[in-house]
């Protein structure tokens, strides 16, 4: 009777010694995720149909040493409940070492397992430093106070040599979010580097296939390396991302690496920070694919798209074309380029420079001019940009690559030979071997170029052009008319221009720029005027015009002096309009209309009078400059003897 009291009593305190142990784990916030695995490691049976299954195990560095994750399934597959208080887990090395197992805070109330269900459980552990995840062992006990021990060892499964934790290139892992299931895929891997670093860029698929809006918990990513090093890996958007049922989402994950590092069979990991456990857990990890070639800029295909990986997030850069233009005794290099954020979030412009080489020798260097008044690309937007670096003009050359860089304020966190907060630039694109440069675009004679750059936004086309001449030059002249297709009032944008005969000569000519704003689908008349000498041919002659820059930005207020120019554009001009009219009605003088009517002469002893009436109509939403410009009437006889003339300054009719 006695030996019964006893036993009882000490089945008792045992019994109440486990659940303590269990209990000792503080109620803190518990991960939310783990990996699930398509293949079971092993199994060991409970009783009849219920059984263990060993679903995933890993091993990762950590603070104290190597952390050992690993999560079972219970199977009951009985007619009444389990409860996993009585049983437990161990784990222990081949060679005979244990460890000391702890249940994850998200599963330490997990107990009962109803009939004909499964759950699941992830314990952890702090190994050996010289324990690898194959020389693991689970063992699965149950607790019997008949035996010396008070435990009965149910089975072990011993981790094959050959198992691995990696998902293969091109595999899907499945992530278990809050019990819904997310596929995890490597899209698309780029790696991009310059003198010092490898500059990763890792295209994560997210795809949620279960029936409930996930989460995104925050997950943490980094690279292994071959050596087992860890570089992290920021994720751009991932903050509080939901993913929808059916639904899926694309995460770049950004780093640099040092280039010392071995850049072959890298691995992407994934892991969840406890802080309160002071723990990294194991979610994913996933053997990156070979590096997207096409990816890199060395093609130097025009008009196709690059991926650009910046300090402040991923872009894509597709480089349209490449142009020399005349300017004074030099020639302007222009590299014209489209950035754009493919991203679901905004990301700032990117402080970017660059440089030309020609015959993979001569290094001309390049200041790039944003052409658009924005200061970040939203999602799905572009910005166009503009390099620009000058050659002499009879500079001959076969080859030229262009090297985009970024200017960094700091260097990367990881470097060792860190700068005192200088400005240094790392290369990200670079398009090389460009076959030709590219036509600067030409407008047919009557048609209009349109610029897109977001707040100056406009139409250019050419009215007409005139010539007058005196005893030794031709003043050239062609009139521009620029319509703003803004929605507020804007200044037309400073230009460049010239005038280009088909043999190349080119004759830098003057604009007579419009001072005052002009309003939402109003327009300017620009005058631009060039001295050609006497008896040279017009015919087949073309105004180039670019949008004028100083000092690597597009050039701003009246007193400013351009040094170079970009987006190019060609014009056929038109015939000179020699026709004289016969009536002195609606004679056209654009934005000007004069009417004259009612002439009449008198003569007055040694006066001659002349009176007439006169209208001179303008269109409102036409801004022009007529600075320096006069109305010139000029009245001769029919024998070309007699000769009256007035002028008017335009200046009088602006102020009726």
């Amino acid at each position: 009777m006695n030996n019964k009291i006893r036993y009882k009593r000490l089945a008792a305190a045992v019994v109440l010694s486990a659940t303590l142990a269990l209990g000792n784990i503080s109620p803190i916030r518990a991960a939310g995720s783990k990996l699930t695995t398509i293949t079971s490691i092993g199994k060991v049976a409970i009783t009849g149909n219920s059984y263990f299954e060993l679903k995933q195990i890993h091993v990762l560095p950590d603070l104290n040493g190597r952390l050992a994750t690993f999560t079972i399934t219970v199977h009951n597959a009985g007619g009444s409940e389990l409860q996993f208080i009585d049983y437990w887990v161990k784990l222990k090395s081949k060679a005979g070492n244990q460890f000391p197992v702890h249940i994850m805070p998200a599963d330490k109330d997990k107990n009962r397992v109803a009939p004909g269900s499964t759950i699941e459980l992830t314990f952890y552990a702090t190994i050996n430093g010289n324990v690898n995840v194959q020389d693991l062992i689970v063992q699965f006990i149950k607790w019997d106070f008949s035996q010396s021990s008070f435990e009965r060892v149910l089975g072990e499964v011993a981790v094959p040599k050959t198992f691995t934790d990696v998902t293969p290139t091109n595999g899907t892992t499945i992530v278990s979010i809050g019990g819904t299931e997310v596929k995890a895929s490597i899209k698309k891997f780029v790696n991009n580097k310059n003198e010092k670093y490898y500059l990763p860029t890792v295209y994560l698929t997210l795809a949620n296939v279960g029936n409930h809006t996930v989460t995104i918990p925050s997950y943490l990513f980094s690279i292994r390396t071959t050596g087992g090093l860890f570089y992290p890996l920021e994720a751009k958007g991932i903050k509080d991302l939901k993913i929808n049922p059916q639904e899926n989402k694309e995460i770049q994950l950004t780093g640099s690496i040092p280039i010392i590092a071995a850049a072959n069979n890298w691995q992407l990991t994934v892991v969840e920070p406890i802080a309160e456990l002071k723990l990294n857990v194991h979610v994913a990890a996933m053997q990156l694919p070979a590096v997207s070639k096409d990816e890199q800029g060395l093609g130097g295909t025009i008009g196709k798209e690059y991926s650009l990986t910046s300090e402040l997030g991923v872009y894509t850069a597709k480089l349209n074309g490449v142009n020399r233009l005349p300017w004074e005794d030099q020639d302007i290099l222009t590299a014209d380029l489209t950035l754009s954020n493919k991203g679901d979030h905004s990301l700032s412009i990117p402080n970017l420079t660059g440089y030309f080489l020609l015959d993979n020798a001569v290094k001309i260097d390049a200041k790039l001019i944003q052409t658009a008044k924005t200061i970040g690309l939203g999602a799905g937007e572009n910005v166009n940009l503009q390099l620009a670096g000058k050659v002499p003009y009879t500079y001959e050359f076969s080859t030229i690559q262009l090297v985009l860089q970024e200017k960094n304020s700091k260097t990367p966190s990881n470097d060792v030979d860190k700068d005192t907060g200088s400005d240094v630039s790392t290369d990200v694109l670079k398009f090389t071997t460009l076959p030709q440069l590219q036509a600067i675009p030409y407008i047919p004679m009557g048609q209009a170029y349109t610029s897109n750059d977001i707040g100056r936004k406009a139409k250019y086309m050419v009215r007409s052009v005139s010539t007058y001449e005196d005893k030794t030059n031709i003043m050239y002249s062609a009139m521009m008319e620029v319509t703003n297709l803004e929605k507020r009032f804007t200044n037309v944008s400073k230009l460049v221009a010239s005038f280009r005969s088909s043999d190349g000569t080119v004759f830098p000519a003057t604009i007579a720029e419009v001072k005052n704003r002009v309003s939402p689908s109003g327009k300017a008349l620009l005058n631009v005027w060039a001295s050609v000498p006497k008896g040279y041919s017009t015919d087949n002659i073309s105004l180039l015009l670019g949008e004028a820059v100083t000092d690597g930005r597009l050039s701003d207020g009246n007193n400013e002096i351009p040094d170079s120019y970009v987006n190019p554009m060609a014009f056929s001009l038109p015939e000179e309009n020699k026709v004289v009219g016969t009536t002195l009605a609606n004679v056209e003088l654009f934005p000007y209309t004069l009417s004259i009517n009612k002439i009449g002469t008198a003569i007055d002893s040694n006066d001659f009078t002349l009176k007439f009436n006169y209208e001179l109509t303008k269109e409102k939403l036409t801004e022009i400059n007529t600075e320096g410009h006069d109305l010139l009437l000029v009245f001769e006889d029919g024998g070309g003897v007699k000769r009256f003339e007035k002028k008017f300054d335009f200046k009088d009719f602006e102020n009726t």
